[in-house]
């Protein structure tokens, strides 16, 4: 629903910010405030604000349903806002506005510098340096003077990203041959050469389809603001400030910590998820878990016989079960973790393999001698009879647990290479769906050690 679609309302929009605040509002309490309101109130409240705190406020990710919003706002305002806007930020808005009609709509009415900008920006795939940039940075040609860059910087820093780097391009072919920090620019001689200060060695940058993950190690381990992108030939495509990173590993994160809990990522704020759609994001996975789960059901059915001769075997199934989940769950997530930062990469599989066994014979070990204890200072402490045979049924939950939590540890650490390999998100590598894999091993794996340990006494 577009604003000029309904009458103007002096009710609930505009009296909120009037009753809500005596003092002036910053720009964060505006976005509260408007997050607080439905699409059509919050374009209304945003469309009566000066340009120049709408601008703010559009620019701000926090801003819920910002797409929607703007494409809410009279056409020509729109247009307006969006032109004030960091071409980055508006690449976003109009990947995220569900009308595509809308979005096609405002989009030819943009100016040719802004249209030509956002177009390049989207040809981009998702996640890598390209979609991140921005193109609004400020640079100047090698021939410059400091003075006459500082002159430059006064001039069109109101529509830059950031300038607290200058890029010094090439007269001839605009190949980046430079760059200087806005702190030597301003304590330089105004007379001298803008060569004299920049930086022309080992400068960092990053190509277009560099991935998020390297360009966030790039600009934390360079201390860098922001991280040039250059094409081929060395030219500058636009920049990544460290804002833009920060923002995209925040999504990300959210995402990939909603897949890790076994679900389908929200995509928007938990409040702002219906009901009906938190439904949708969560059932498939719970029922694909739960068909999982229907496995060890059909393992125990395999074991019935040797569950009747020894019953006592069940009262450890939980504990086996989730000694292994947990081990699982432990692994995933620290490869998961690793891979996401650059600390691996899907070529160290085998390094990390050899950690985890022995790790993981080491954890079963210490988790399979409390369970021995346990066991035997319920039986001689006439807690529990576990039989004449108690000592063995020990020794079965000891050599159980040792293979099950390696078995654990192996399955946990090694499924995010796997889905990695095959293209997948390795955060997709949920614990509840480690925890169903391990169950349902980990239950074979204690039956067919019983089988070995108790055969010819209680089996």
């Amino acid at each position: 629903m577009n604003i000029q679609d309904f009458p103007v309302r002096a009710g609930r929009a505009a009296r909120y910010l009037l009753n809500t605040r005596t003092d002036a509002p910053s720009t964060s309490d505006r976005i509260d405030e408007l997050n607080a309101l439905d699409t059509a109130e919050a374009a209304q409240l945003l469309a009566s604000l000066p340009e120049s705190k709408a601008l703010a406020v559009i620019a701000r990710p926090e801003l819920h349903d910002a797409a929607d919003i703007v494409a809410a706002l009279p056409t020509a305002q729109a247009v307006k806002l969006l032109k004030g806007t960091a071409h980055d930020r508006v690449t976003d808005l109009f990947q995220s506005m569900g009308d595509v009609g809308r979005r096609n709509q405002i989009f030819a009415r943009l100016d040719p510098a802004t249209a030509r900008a956002v177009e390049h920006l989207m040809s981009y795939p998702r996640r890598t340096a390209g979609a991140m940039m921005t193109t609004e940075f400020v640079s100047v040609p090698a021939g410059f003077t400091v003075g006459e860059t500082l002159a430059h910087v006064r001039r069109v820093e109101r529509a830059s990203e950031t300038v607290y780097a200058i890029y010094v391009l090439d007269e001839r072919h605009d190949n980046l041959v430079g760059v200087v920090t806005l702190r030597r620019l301003i304590t330089g001689d105004p007379e001298a050469d803008i060569l004299d200060l920049a930086r022309k060695d080992g400068v960092v940058s990053a190509t277009p389809l560099m991935g998020q993950d390297e360009v966030a190690r790039l600009i934390r381990a360079n201390n860098l603001l922001a991280l040039p992108v250059l094409d081929d030939y060395g030219r500058v495509l636009g920049i990544v400030t460290v804002d833009d990173v920060i923002d995209t590993m925040i999504a990300d994160t959210t995402e990939d910590a909603q897949k890790y809990g076994g679900m389908e990522a929200l995509g928007k704020p938990y409040m702002q998820i219906g009901i009906g759609g938190m439904i949708g994001k969560r059932a498939g996975w719970l029922a694909a878990l739960f068909l999982g789960e229907m496995l060890t059901a059909t393992a125990m059915q395999h074991f019935e016989t040797e569950l009747e001769k020894a019953i006592v075997l069940t009262l450890f199934v939980p504990l086996i079960m989730s000694s292994g989940g947990n081990s699982g769950s432990q692994a995933t997530s620290l490869i998961i973790r690793a891979l996401a930062v650059g600390e691996l990469q899907l070529k160290d599989w085998w390094k990390v393999a050899l950690r985890e066994l022995p790790t993981g014979i080491a954890l079963g070990s210490i988790l399979g001698a409390v369970g021995f204890v346990r066991i035997a200072v319920w039986q001689l402490a006439g807690f529990y009879d576990y039989g004449s045979h108690w000592m063995l049924v020990g020794a079965t939950v000891f050599a159980a647990l040792i293979g099950i939590v390696t078995f654990g540890s192996m399955a946990g650490s090694m499924l995010p290479f796997l889905l990695q390999k095959l293209k997948f998100d390795p955060a997709s590598a949920s614990a509840p769906f480690v925890a169903t894999l391990v169950d349902v091993s980990g239950l074979v794996i204690y039956f067919t050690v019983a089988l070995a340990i108790l055969s010819g006494t209680l089996l």
